[in-house]
């Protein structure tokens, strides 16, 4: 049965908008938000409803901050995955729990694929004025939130080598580019030297692997279906190991992503789990890991699940 809550009940809302996520800048994102926020002034007449812009990451914590202490009843983010991890990982700093909505926009958003939310404002404000309410469960890794993936291994070193201005103003195209780079580094002249070891629920057995991919979505890289059993609102890890480290192996690997595919390779080994353990055991014990397409953390890595999910109203 479908939770619901009477957004007329409201008396805060906070829109944070990331006016620099992806490249939005050149498109019509701002008038989309900005629409949206006219429709719920309208709508709620009896809430404040805020917009606030931001720029900087760094301008979140201070944020954060404010919403908790004003107690703002519902909160909306307006930019792509990693800025929704971050906005939310500092709410929960401070040990703040509204109900909170996505309205698709930056580089790269799992979560608004993943729930079908439309960045259209009549449509966003069509669905979201029912009130339907799913629970959004959060993951950890080395204690540091994620929404959607984590990676360690070919996609988090492409992701280690974009930076925020070739994310901003190439959005995608700057993952290809570097993808591109990544390979002719790495696997011009030698097979893939990196490998890494992962184990589950404290197992006994480590699996080796030359790239770990861990997801809550099913969806990866923006589009790609990689896990089809899972979802946001269940407390789940899934867990591809991809074993090869030639070239060959690499462009299949990507290829069989692309296809949706992974199961025709029976090496590639898929778990599902609470816990996930993986270590570097070649070249460098730290090797960057991306979680939402952001580098945040690296080797030796736990992945765990939080007991208490988000409200997300949809």
């Amino acid at each position: 049965m479908q939770q619901r809550v009477s957004l007329q009940s409201f008396e805060k809302v906070f829109i944070l908008y990331n006016r620099y996520s992806g490249k939005q800048i050149f498109a019509s994102m701002p008038a989309r938000v900005n629409e949206i926020h006219k429709r719920l002034k309208d709508s709620l007449p009896r809430a404040e409803v805020k917009l606030v812009d931001v720029k900087l990451f760094q301008q979140l914590p201070d944020l954060a901050r404010k919403v908790a202490q004003e107690k703002y009843d519902w909160v909306i983010i307006a930019g792509g995955d990693g800025t929704i991890r971050a906005f939310v990982e500092q709410m929960l700093l401070n040990d703040f729990h509204p109900y909170v909505s996505v309205i698709p926009a930056g580089t790269v958003n799992l979560i608004a694929k993943e729930m079908g939310l439309s960045k259209e404002p009549e449509r966003w404000m069509r669905r979201a004025m029912k009130g339907i309410v799913v629970p959004l469960y959060l993951g950890r890794a080395n204690g540091n939130l994620f929404l959607t993936v984590a990676g360690a291994g070919f996609d988090s070193l492409v992701v280690d080598n974009v930076g925020m201005l070739e994310k901003r103003f190439l959005s995608k195209f700057a993952y290809l580019l570097n993808g591109t780079s990544v390979v002719r580094r790495e696997l011009l002249f030698s097979d893939w030297r990196y490998e890494f070891e992962a184990r589950f629920d404290g197992e006994g057995e480590w699996h080796k692997a030359t790239s770990v991919i861990v997801g809550k979505s099913r969806y990866y890289a923006g589009r790609y279906n990689l896990f089809t059993d899972a979802s946001l609102s269940e407390p789940w890890l899934y867990t591809a190991l991809f074993p090869g480290k030639s070239r060959a192996d690499i462009l299949k690997y990507a290829s069989l992503i692309g296809l949706e595919a992974l199961t025709l390779d029976k090496k590639i080994v898929c778990k599902k789990a609470k816990k996930v353990e993986i270590r570097s055991v070649a070249v460098t014990p730290e090797f960057p890991v991306e979680l939402d397409g952001d580098v945040v953390t690296s080797t030796p890595l736990t992945l765990t699940m939080e007991d208490t999910p988000l409200k997300f109203i949809l």
